[in-house]
């Protein structure tokens, strides 16, 4: 072969770098099962289970970047490799934590290992698969296999914690960490970008303490109230760090966040929808396990598949939606989306203790069925309003919204069911208020969308929670035509 790479040996890459994406996001849903055994065996409250699941989502969503510029200035294997030993190391860790505080510390750990894996694994199928056909395929796969573990991990945690505790979705991760080191060492092809651009740290400080100053906010203040001094100084503090991170990025030679991107209407009110699309599916995903397993008190394994209609109907719905759009239109299947997925989470604010499972279940289809066609679309828009060189940067950008979107959705939706019970109302209630919230926003994300959306370009071939790397789009890519 003429990149050195034979059939053989890519099979064996197109497994691993699969298994490794299938990790990275198996760890974003199989926590949601064990969290009610979390709650009870580690004695913690709400705000500690909202911390147990944004300290890897918040790792991931402000390295991937970072991660993605690593995997071309020093190589796709070891940044894959590296990322999966930490990964690995850090699941160890979560499963002998004793306590809250420990078991955050390896979360952070587990996430900045999933931050490296994610662009590495990518950077390694654009480099061994260099024909735009079989890269276009294999990246295909590797999307189905992210589906795959968004889909099978409520269940898988629900399997898990029924058979043994909580601390087996993370022990789960060794044997599959181990064994893909061992094989990834022997068959990862080393190629490296010596003219990659550097990392920039002052950015990438900036940007993480932004975000995390904020959301620390927006956890705290169900507990410490909203206008405490801790508080608003957390919302002030995020502003100033916000205006600094502006004025650095302006003036940087290399920025990580190049300002000038936002100039492009497409790429700003795609990557902002899909904010409003990680708020809505990972903040109130946070709380569906919890409504079954403690409002309608059933099993945990019993909670987790209930919970099955609204992830499969996601995974079966986003390998169509860049089809559906090029036929339709990317903004009406983006509203459509979107009004789908908003209609859903309000419908959820109407079921209670004693809603059977046969007038719920719909309810959560249809929030799945719309986040599955939104997604796809949103990031092949963020693609296409840039330039090929800059592909990569425009998908891991809006990788990175999207969980951005999760880390503030699992805050603000927390904060808001535990401030109703401050003001007397039941559990369940402020399970409601958080849905309707979630589906109001949605909502009204759905309408500035369609009105603000402009004829324009997005490829079909780009998967939902794909492309969180700086790798380039390959060429000869299919495209669809905004026909709205």
């Amino acid at each position: 072969m003429s990149d050195g790479i034979r059939p053989h040996n890519r099979v064996a890459l197109l497994a691993v770098t699969c298994i490794g994406q299938f990790m990275v996001l198996l760890n974003n849903t199989i926590t949601s099962a064990a969290l009610p055994d979390m709650q009870k065996r580690l004695d913690t409250t709400l705000t500690g289970l909202q911390w147990i699941v944004n300290a890897y989502v918040l790792a991931v969503a402000m390295l991937l970047l970072a991660g993605g510029v690593f995997a071309d200035r020093f190589g796709g294997k070891r940044i894959f490799l590296g990322g999966m030993a930490v990964f690995t190391l850090a699941s160890l860790a979560c499963c002998l934590s004793a306590s809250v505080g420990w078991l955050l510390a390896a979360r952070i750990l587990q996430g900045i290992g999933a931050a490296a894996l994610s662009p590495a694994s990518l950077a390694l199928l654009a480099s061994g698969y260099p024909a735009p056909g079989d890269r276009v395929k294999a990246i295909g796969q590797w999307a189905t296999f992210s589906g795959i573990g968004l889909a099978v991990g409520p269940a898988a945690g629900g399997l898990l914690v029924q058979a043994f505790d909580w601390r087996a979705i993370f022990l789960i991760n060794i044997p599959i960490g181990v064994v893909t080191l061992i094989v990834g060492a022997r068959i990862l092809p080393d190629r490296r970008n010596p003219e990659a651009p550097p990392l920039d740290v002052p950015g990438q400080v900036l940007a993480l303490l932004v975000v995390g100053t904020l959301a620390f906010g927006l956890t705290e203040a169900g507990d410490k109230g909203w206008t405490a001094p801790l508080i608003l100084s957390c919302f002030a503090a995020s502003v100033v760090l916000l205006v600094l991170f502006l004025v650095v990025e302006a003036r940087s030679a290399r920025p990580m966040l190049p300002l000038r991107l936002f100039r492009l209407r497409l790429f700003t009110v795609s990557n902002a929808a899909m904010i409003v699309v990680g708020f809505g599916l990972m903040g109130s995903g946070f709380f569906f396990t919890q409504f079954f397993a403690t409002v309608q008190g059933h099993s945990v394994l019993r909670s987790a598949m209930e919970t099955l209609p609204c992830t499969l109907a996601m995974v079966v719905c986003s390998p169509y939606a860049a089809r559906i759009a090029a036929r339709f239109g990317f903004r009406s299947v983006v509203t459509v989306g979107l009004v789908l997925a908003g209609a859903g989470l309000v419908t959820m604010a109407a079921v209670h203790t004693d809603t059977p499972y046969l007038n719920v279940w719909w309810r959560l289809a249809v929030t799945g069925v719309g986040f599955g066609l939104t997604m796809s679309p949103l990031t092949g828009a963020a693609i296409s309003s840039v330039s090929v060189q800059e592909g990569g940067l425009a998908s891991g950008i809006s990788s990175t919204t999207r969980q951005i979107g999760a880390v503030f959705g699992v805050a603000v939706l927390g904060a808001i069911v535990r401030t109703r019970q401050e003001h007397g109302a039941s559990y369940s209630s402020g399970l409601n208020t958080a849905f309707l919230t979630a589906g109001v926003v949605t909502l009204v994300s759905a309408v500035f969308t369609g009105l603000w959306l402009v004829r324009q370009q997005a490829p079909a071939a780009v998967a939902p929670q794909t492309v969180p790397t700086a790798a380039p789009r390959p060429e000869g890519e299919p495209v669809l035509t905004d026909r709205s």
